[in-house]
């Protein structure tokens, strides 16, 4: 078990819940500052571990039981559907990824707004942002489709590899795969080898989000 794989499982349990870790801290009667990233090594750069009382009242505060969350630390990217939370199906909003890219249908903090959406209901989507967006072209077959619906959660912590949806500044709105990230760049994959890959600046990325569920 490393540090790192600690907090990963946290910011993924803030996540599934629709929180961020601050969110988090305070759902469980914490101080909201207890999980940020700056308190998360000491002052002369060693590890700080969250103790066993903040992790058992993090348990409690968001209904996890403890196998859950030790699936998170040894590597699960999201709780299964048995270990969330029961809940109603609920309606999110709704439009395709070639309108995605115009004006209004975000804020600038990559949240839907703005009246031109549909709806589509899905049940077990515990980020109160997430959205969806009908997949336009076939860039990203065989894994989704034209029409195929996607999930799409803001919340979602992103690792290499997952899919996502990107904004560019410019604009321009797509579905692909993470294949790097680095401090100053971000790689993406069209899964499709007659589409080509892309390459940002992260000056270039307005927000990335990570895809949760697909329609098949």
């Amino acid at each position: 078990m490393k540090h790192e794989d600690i907090w990963r499982a946290l910011d993924t349990l803030a996540a599934e819940n629709g929180l961020s870790a601050s969110g988090l801290a305070k759902r469980a009667g914490l101080d909201p500052t207890t999980f940020n990233p700056s308190k998360r090594r000491m002052p002369d750069g060693h590890a700080r571990w969250p103790s066993t009382e903040s992790l058992a009242k993090v348990l409690n505060a968001t209904g996890a039981s403890l196998e859950a969350f030790t699936t998170l630390v040894t590597g699960a990217r999201a709780l299964t559907t048995a270990a969330l939370p029961r809940s109603v199906a609920r309606r999110i909003p709704l439009i395709g990824l070639a309108q995605a890219g115009g004006e209004g249908f975000f804020d600038d903090g990559g949240y839907p707004v703005g009246g031109g959406w549909d709806e589509v209901s899905l049940p077990e989507i515990a980020d109160p942002n997430a959205y969806a967006l009908e997949i336009s072209g076939d860039s990203m077959d065989p894994v989704f489709r034209d029409g195929d619906v996607v999930v799409v959660s803001p919340a979602a912590p992103i690792r290499r590899g997952d899919r996502v949806v990107v904004r560019t500044t410019g604009g321009e709105v797509m579905a692909k795969q993470l294949t790097r990230r680095s401090a100053r760049r971000v790689e993406l994959k069209s899964l499709n080898p007659s589409h080509p890959d892309y390459g940002f600046d992260l000056s270039e990325v307005a927000w990335i989000h990570r895809i949760v569920w697909a329609s098949q």
